[in-house]
């Protein structure tokens, strides 16, 4: 009853577009209730509560004690084997971890479960198959032999979200590059777009600009031999950026959606982009990175257990990530490497079909363009497929495009989602917000934390409670600010700096162009690894063709995938760190792994030759006479 009335007196409280609800009274918004309104999705049969409490747990790692209770028919507060018997004949076991499983499958009539030995159980059944700890300890004996004196915030107490949470860039191939670093090992890192971390120069009149910024007046723009240091553009741009920033300085906190000025640095440089299309300094938030802003809008997307993002496959993992997280749905859409990494508008269709079948709600859906980590430049063709796509069913479309400045190949072209949107007949009801960094393009600043959203098309009432939580954390880093500005404006043509500034970004542009064609043409080089082109971005995504049998199944059998055990093999014989192409995702039987091409030329040229001898190694290792080779 108390529930009822609260929904009611929320319902009242809304505004009149939102108040079918408000007429209602207790009794006929009761009878409402339990007439399986969208509110409640049950389904058909008796067992329908439990899959379904099965499901979310599954898909949001919450709800274990919900799901106990509904298993625990006796109301005995344990759970014994024909209960569990009973429970798993009901619910799909796609996704959990097999050994896990099969200990249940195990049990004595004598054992029985506690609610707090399901949540150990439940640890263990959603760990990957290729988490650093795969163990799964036999059942009881992992409950009996659990320390007398135990932290009150545990594995088992804390949020499972976060526990599920996995992020493949930083996962068990990195961690064990570290370690052999750690013992004198020399490691190439490709695992993550990180350009000075592997040898990339920072842009002069940026890092002059920051400088500036951040000195005491005395020491920097006011010392009367600075003009002997520094350019006179970079000193007048600094002088500007301070009076923007205030007598307070770069450690004081700003404006929660960043500082006005910068914002407006920003709109000019969106309509300079896309060809005059209006932009406005109120629709922009900077933020910490790309990432704190697409988990911003995530956080405010995801309003019930099945609420869902479609994300491509092979995805940046962020995505995947946040979608653990915040206890949301993903739902995946293929990108067809036969065809470039394209995506269709059948696909994209039949996966939101069949999200919908499942009862799903699809509330946004994630494009990145150029591609991470399948280096593809989207064609204009493509964008309107999924804009139109999105607009057409009320989805919001999350616009990753981090990578606008790094595109190589010939005819190629970056256009944002935002003038599709507004060019496209159709596309005029599409909600977009769209991202950007510092950490890519041609700075490469990671460390500095830069970036911002634009919001397009979007209700004023989210867009207020997005800045609410944007203020929850006070601001976003005032570095980052300042290189957002200055890498959406750099210098000034017919400046002091803006030839060598020119000249330093034609350095890094054309050597990483140099750079994917290189690595691309290297890898397929080598038998039994293909790889599409990187027109875009930082990255190729090869995949190994001709995988030894006895490899597949001897990962397997060990609780990981092929591809991570080949990244970890060629780590141990290399010293060279990529990353399973597993952790995006990608179609059923591929396998492979991504690498990034900032490496240094020279040191690429070596890393290719690595490439090629450990693969051969390595499926002469594997392969016998008896073993058929994967194609």
């Amino acid at each position: 009853h108390k529930a009822r009335t609260s929904l009611i007196r929320g319902a009242v409280s809304a505004k009149s577009r939102y108040l079918p609800m408000a007429s209602l009274g207790r009794r006929a918004f009761s009878n409402w209730v339990g007439k399986g309104n969208p509110l409640v999705r049950f389904g058909k049969g008796e067992a329908a509560p439990l899959v379904e409490a099965w499901d979310k747990y599954l898909a949001t790692s919450r709800g274990s004690e919900a799901l106990f209770n509904m298993i625990d028919a006796n109301k005995t507060g344990v759970i014994g084997p024909t209960e569990i018997s009973d429970w798993m004949t009901k619910v799909n076991r796609q996704g959990v971890n097999p050994a896990a499983w099969e200990k249940l499958e195990r049990m004595s009539d004598d054992d029985a479960l506690g609610l707090e030995e399901f949540r150990s159980w439940l640890i263990d059944a959603t760990k990957l198959p290729n988490c650093n700890d795969t163990s799964v300890s036999p059942l009881v004996e992992q409950c009996d032999t659990k320390p007398v004196k135990a932290y009150s915030l545990n594995e088992s107490t804390m949020s499972q979200s976060l526990r599920k949470m996995q992020y493949a860039v930083r996962g068990e191939v990195v961690m064990k590059a570290d370690q052999l670093a750690a013992e004198g090992m020399a490691i190439t890192y490709t695992n993550i777009g990180n350009p000075h971390a592997v040898g990339q120069k920072p842009l002069t009149f940026y890092r002059q600009v920051m400088a500036l910024c951040d000195l005491p007046a005395e020491c920097g723009v006011d010392h009367p031999n600075a003009n002997q240091l520094f350019p006179e553009d970079v000193i007048l741009r600094a002088i500007e950026m301070r009076s923007a920033i205030g007598e307070c300085g770069t450690g004081s906190y700003t404006n929660s959606q960043g500082i006005m000025a910068f914002r407006d640095d920003i709109k000019n440089f969106i309509e300079a982009r896309d060809g005059g299309i209006p932009a406005f300094a109120g629709d922009i938030f900077m933020s910490n990175g790309a990432s704190s802003a697409i988990q911003a809008v995530l956080t405010a997307t995801f309003a019930s257990d099945h609420d869902a993002l479609m994300i491509p496959i092979p995805q940046y993992p962020i995505y995947s990530a946040l979608v653990a997280l915040l206890g949301g749905r993903q739902v995946g859409y293929e990108l067809d490497e036969t065809n470039a990494w394209g995506v269709t508008t059948a696909e994209l269709e039949a996966r939101l079909s069949s999200a919908q079948a499942q009862g799903i709600k699809v509330k946004a859906l994630a494009m990145i363009n150029p591609g991470n980590p399948t280096g593809q430049v989207m064609s204009r063709d493509s964008l309107e497929a999924v804009c139109l796509f999105c607009a057409k069913h009320g989805i919001l479309l999350l616009s990753d495009e981090v990578y606008q400045r790094n595109v190589y190949a010939e005819g190629a072209e970056f256009i944002s989602a935002k003038k599709i949107a507004v060019e496209t007949p159709g596309c005029e009801s599409l909600e977009l917000v769209s991202f950007h960094s510092t950490s890519k393009g041609l700075i490469g600043e990671c460390g500095r934390r830069g970036g911002y959203m634009e919001l397009h098309n979007i209700d004023p009432e989210v867009k207020a409670q997005l800045y609410k939580l944007a203020s929850s954390g006070l601001c976003s880093g005032v570095p980052g600010q300042i290189f957002t500005s200055l890498m959406v404006r750099g210098p000034a043509e017919g400046g002091a700096s803006f030839e060598s500034h020119a000249a330093e970004e034609a350095a890094i542009f054309n050597s990483l162009k140099r750079r994917a064609e290189l690595l691309v043409r290297g890898l397929n080089a080598i038998p039994g690894i293909e790889c599409e082109s990187a027109d875009g971005a930082m990255y190729a995504f090869p995949r190994i063709t001709n995988m030894p049998q006895r490899a597949i199944e001897t990962a397997k059998a060990t609780g990981t995938t092929p591809d991570n055990m080949y990244a970890l093999s060629l780590l141990e014989a290399t010293g060279i760190c990529v990353v399973p192409a597993s952790g995006f995702g990608q179609a059923e039987g591929r396998i492979g792994f991504r690498t990034t091409f900032l490496p240094g030329e020279e040191e690429l040229e070596v890393a290719v030759t690595k490439f090629a001898e450990h693969h051969a190694a390595f499926c002469e290792m594997w392969a016998d006479d008896d073993t058929e080779l994967v194609a």
